[in-house]
C-alpha cells in the first residue's frame, strides 16, 4: 500500500497540511508511548486520566453541544443572526454560559468567537465567569456558597467584559475563520465509529452526573472497574474519531449547514472529539507532572498566608479542571479560606482553556491574563473586609 492509499484509509485528507498531519501523528504516538513505555505508575495514571477526561468533561461537552445544535435544527434558529441582532447583550449572555457547571458553555462561546460572532469582551466575560467542573463539587457540598460564587462571577464577568470591550473594541484580536461554514462531510470510517460513540454517551452522561456529585458509581452498581473502563473506551473512541476525521479542527465548529439531524450528530461528535483531545493533553500534563515531580498543591497554599488569594489566581491559570477541583477540595476541607477559593473560581478557565488556545491562542492568553484583575480585586476585597476585619 502506498503512502497516499494509507492516508486515505485512515481518513486523513491528502489535502491537509503537512503541519496538520505531523501534529496528529505526534499526538497519537505520544499517547501510545505513555502506556507502552511507561512504568506501572505511569500506565495506571494514564488510564485513570483518560477515563476522568471522558467522564468529567467529554460527556458534558457532548450534551451541551447536542442540546444547542438540536435546538438550532428543530427551531430553525440562525445563531449567527441572533448574535448579530443582539450584539449589545452578548457579554452578559457569554457570562451566563460560562457560569454553567462544566466547560461546555465556555467552549461554545470560544467557538462562536472563532468565527466572528462574539467580540473580545464576550471572551473575557466567559473566561471570568467559568468555574469548570469544580462547580459541580462546590454545588454538591456547599450549594449556597457555590451559587453565591457563580452569581458573583457572572456579575463580575459582565461588568469587566464591558470594560475591556470599551478599551479594546469589539473586534480586538478577531480570528479570521472564513472556512468555518463549509466543510466536507466526515469520511466513511468516521461514521462507522460514530454510532458506538453516541451510544456510549448514554451511560457516560449518567456516570458523569453521578461522579460530579461525588457518587461512587462502581460501589453503587457493585461492578468494580466499570466506570474506569467505560471512560477509557469513550476516550479512545474520541481520540480515534478525531484522528481519522480531516475536518476535526477548530474551523468546523458551528458551521451553518446543519440541514439534517444526521449533520447534528456528526457535528456534535466532531466538535466534542476535537475538544476531548486537548482536554486529555491538559489532564495528562497535570497528572504526569504531579506523578513525576511529587508536586503537592496543598503545600503550595500551606505557608503563604495573606498571599493565598494570589496563589489561587496563579493556580487558576493552569489549564484543565484538575488543579481547580483540587483547590476546591482544599477549600471544602478547611485548608484554604473562601477568599482563595473565590480568586481561583474567577481566574480559572477550566477545560475550556486548551481548546480555546487551539482556536484563538492570542485572544485566549490575553483574556486569561485579564481575568486575574477582577479575581484579585474580588478576593482581596473579601479578604480585607470579611476575613481579616471580621466584618
Amino acid at each position: 500500500m502506498n503512502t497516499a492509499s494509507f492516508i486515505n484509509t485512515v481518513g486523513i485528507s491528502p489535502h491537509m497540511s503537512n503541519k496538520g498531519r505531523l501534529g496528529r501523528w505526534f499526538i497519537a504516538l505520544l499517547l501510545i508511548g505513555l502506556p507502552v513505555f511507561g512504568d506501572g505508575s505511569t500506565r495506571t495514571t494514564f488510564w485513570q486520566t483518560l477515563s476522568e477526561a471522558y467522564i468529567a468533561v467529554t460527556v458534558f461537552v457532548a450534551l451541551t453541544l447536542l442540546i444547542f445544535y438540536s435546538v438550532e435544527h428543530v427551531l430553525k434558529i440562525d445563531t449567527g443572526k441572533l448574535l448579530e441582532d443582539y450584539k449589545h447583550y452578548q457579554i452578559p449572555l457569554a457570562a451566563v454560559l460560562g457560569a454553567l457547571p462544566g466547560c461546555g458553555g465556555a467552549i461554545m462561546v470560544m467557538t462562536q468567537y472563532s468565527i466572528g460572532r462574539i467580540g473580545f469582551g464576550g471572551v473575557v466575560a466567559v473566561l471570568t465567569s467559568t468555574m469548570g467542573d469544580a462547580a459541580f463539587l462546590l454545588l454538591a457540598t456547599e450549594p449556597t456558597t457555590g451559587l453565591a460564587i457563580i452569581a458573583v462571577s457572572v456579575c463580575i464577568g459582565t461588568v469587566f467584559g464591558y470594560i475591556v470591550e470599551a478599551i479594546h473594541g469589539y473586534d480586538f484580536l478577531a480570528v479570521s475563520n472564513t472556512d468555518a461554514r463549509h466543510q466536507a462531510p466526515p469520511p466513511f470510517e468516521f461514521r462507522k465509529l460514530n454510532l458506538p460513540w453516541l451510544l456510549l454517551l448514554i451511560p457516560g452522561i449518567a456516570f458523569g452526573f453521578l461522579t460530579a456529585f461525588q457518587t461512587d458509581v462502581d460501589a453503587l452498581l457493585g461492578l468494580p472497574g466499570l466506570e474506569l473502563w467505560l471512560g477509557v473506551t469513550g476516550a479512545i473512541l474520541s481520540l480515534a474519531l478525531w484522528f481519522i476525521n480531516p475536518s476535526s479542527t477548530a474551523s468546523v465548529i458551528n458551521r451553518t449547514d446543519k440541514q439534517t439531524l444526521g449533520r447534528v450528530w456528526d457535528q456534535t461528535t466532531t466538535d466534542t472529539c476535537f475538544v476531548t483531545v486537548w482536554v486529555i493533553i491538559a489532564f495528562l500534563l497535570f497528572e504526569m507532572t504531579v506523578l513525576w515531580t511529587g508536586w503537592d498543591l496543598k503545600a503550595a497554599f500551606g505557608t503563604v498566608g495573606a498571599y493565598m488569594p494570589l496563589v489561587g489566581v496563579l493556580i487558576g491559570f493552569l489549564p484543565g479542571c484538575g488543579p481547580q477541583v483540587l483547590t476546591t477540595g482544599l477549600y471544602l476541607q478547611g485548608v484554604i479560606p473562601l477568599s482563595a477559593q473565590l480568586a481561583n473560581s474567577i481566574s480559572n478557565d477550566g477545560d475550556a482553556l486548551f481548546p480555546a488556545l487551539a482556536i484563538a491562542p492570542r485572544a485566549s492568553i490575553i483574556a486569561t491574563l485579564y481575568t486575574a484583575i477582577p479575581a484579585l480585586l474580588a478576593s482581596y476585597g473579601y479578604y480585607v473586609l470579611v476575613e481579616t476585619s471580621g466584618f
